[in-house]
This record gives C-alpha cells, sequence and structure tokens, in this order.
C-alpha cells in the first residue's frame, strides 16, 4: 500500500461538493495524476470547534496522509459554521457530502468501493455522528471511521476535562471547547442529542471499525477514550489509541499534533488492516 516517498507527487485540486442546502468548498488530494480510479475514498472533516476552521486546517495532515497511504483519495469538505447555522446544519452538511461522493464518484477518480469517514476535533465529531447517520439512514455504507482528539462529549463530563487545574497549559483547550458548545449548540436540549454528543448515545451496534486517536495531556482524552470502550462494548471492532503527550494547549495547534509521526502511524495501519492483504497481481 506504501510508495517510496520520493516517488509521490500529491495532487490537489479545489471544487465544490454538495451540502444539505448550498455548495460546500471542498479539497481533493491524490498521490498521482494517473487517470485510474481508486478503490478507496476517505472524506475528511476539519477542526475549529464548529465555530470556525476551514480547508487549510487539516492540508498539512493530509498532504501527509495521502503520502502514507497512496491508495486513498481524500475528499476534505467545509461544512456550515455555527455563527451562520448551529446544530444540526453540520451534520446534515457532514452526511449530505457523503452522498455526494457517493453519487459523484467517477467526478473524484473512485470506483465507489470503500468509503471512511474521517475528522479531527469537531470533525472527529462529524464524522462519528456521519457513522450513525449512515447507519440509520441505510447509507452511505462505509468502511470504517477514523476520529483524531474528538469532541463527542457537549457536556464537558469527564475527568480530564473538568480537572485541568487552573494555569494549565491545557485550560485553553477546555475553555474554547466550552465556548464552541455554546455556539453549536445553543439549545441546551440539543446537547443529549446522540448527533450532537455521540458519547450520550445508547445505540452504537452496528458501526463501521474504528480507530481512535487521543493524547495524553489533551482535555479530550477521557472522552476519547470512554467512547472507544462504548463501540468495544457494542461489537465494533475498535482501535483505541493514546499518543505520547505534545504541545495542545493552543486550541488552533491541534492538527498540528495530528501531522506528527505517531498519529501518521496509526492511521496508516489502521488503513492498510481496512483494505486487507494486498491482491495478487
Amino acid at each position: 500500500m506504501n510508495a517510496p516517498l520520493e516517488a509521490l507527487t500529491v495532487i490537489c485540486r479545489e471544487l465544490e461538493v454538495g451540502g444539505a442546502e448550498r455548495p460546500l468548498a471542498a479539497r481533493l488530494y491524490s498521490a498521482d495524476s494517473s487517470r485510474k480510479k481508486k478503490d478507496r475514498l476517505m472524506v475528511f472533516f476539519h477542526g475549529g470547534g464548529f465555530v470556525g476552521g476551514d480547508l487549510e486546517e487539516g492540508d498539512e495532515f493530509l498532504r501527509h496522509l495521502v503520502e502514507c497511504a497512496p491508495d486513498y483519495v481524500v475528499l476534505a469538505s467545509t461544512y456550515t459554521l455555527a455563527g451562520e447555522r448551529p446544530f444540526p446544519a453540520a451534520v446534515e452538511d457532514a452526511h449530505a457530502v457523503l452522498m455526494w461522493a457517493k453519487k459523484n464518484k467517477a467526478s473524484i477518480g473512485w470506483n465507489g468501493k470503500s468509503m471512511v469517514v474521517a475528522g479531527i476535533e469537531a470533525g472527529a465529531n462529524l464524522a462519528a455522528v456521519c457513522a450513525l447517520m449512515a447507519r440509520d439512514r441505510g447509507a452511505p455504507p462505509l468502511a470504517g471511521q477514523v476520529l483524531v482528539m474528538p469532541m463527542l462529549d457537549p457536556g464537558l463530563t469527564t475527568c480530564s476535562m473538568r480537572d485541568v487545574p487552573p494555569g494549565a497549559e491545557t485550560l485553553e483547550v477546555a475553555q474554547s471547547c466550552a465556548a464552541s458548545y455554546r455556539g453549536y449548540l445553543p439549545n441546551a436540549a440539543d446537547r443529549t442529542h446522540p448527533y450532537a454528543s455521540p458519547l450520550a448515545s445508547s445505540r452504537l451496534k452496528n458501526l463501521p471499525p474504528a480507530l481512535i486517536l487521543s493524547a495524553d495531556d489533551d482535555p479530550l482524552r477521557d472522552e476519547a477514550e470512554q467512547y472507544g470502550a462504548k463501540l468495544t462494548s457494542s461489537g465494533v471492532a475498535t482501535t483505541m489509541k493514546r499518543l505520547a503527550a505534545d504541545s495542545v494547549q493552543d486550541a488552533a495547534a491541534r492538527n498540528e499534533c495530528a501531522c506528527e509521526v505517531a498519529a501518521l502511524s496509526e492511521i496508516t495501519r489502521f488503513l492498510i488492516a481496512l483494505a486487507g492483504p494486498p491482491s495478487a497481481s
């Protein structure tokens, strides 16, 4: 699955995809310019706490990822931010993007065989929710989900989130999460909806295999690991990895953390396992 890095040229193309109510800006990444369609697609959603972020948020990460997993074409999409329309606008957009990709597979160089959904932080929330929505709505079929430092608990109830001491370097992340949820979920009743809070969902069976990455000193660590445990107990094949502490005190630095060698290695290993053994040539 891995080609020599020096032989790869990452091709990036700007495009528009269909959201729930309007076109959305997107970016397509591929490891080569050949016209042969790929078997595998990853749809990726950026971070930004539902209230910010854009395609640049994950650009470096996705370029590295395509180098590590050149059998994948990666579609990164924007979504409606909470300042324009709060929940459920973003999740409806995210699911609509998956449906658009399935319908327009030829235009993105994909043959429709295998789709993985992925994201970081708020985007990882959308990825997890897309897995729930795809199951509940019967489409599209997903081969896997990759959740990097996901925001999964609007109640901010976990120990790693609540026990950040005053003055700690990670306090900014905890405060940023609280502010983000206030913008994204202004209606308090929505905070327990499974499409807003996957961690609160009581129906986690029949979901695609998951890779969940947390970081040692990330306030989101416990909710990521609790979600992984809930998926496992529901019979979902789940790989949970806690990475060594990195510089995540800046809420905007989480994408750089995702670019670290350890995270890329875990994601690549997971994608290779999903693909199965190589076919005989």
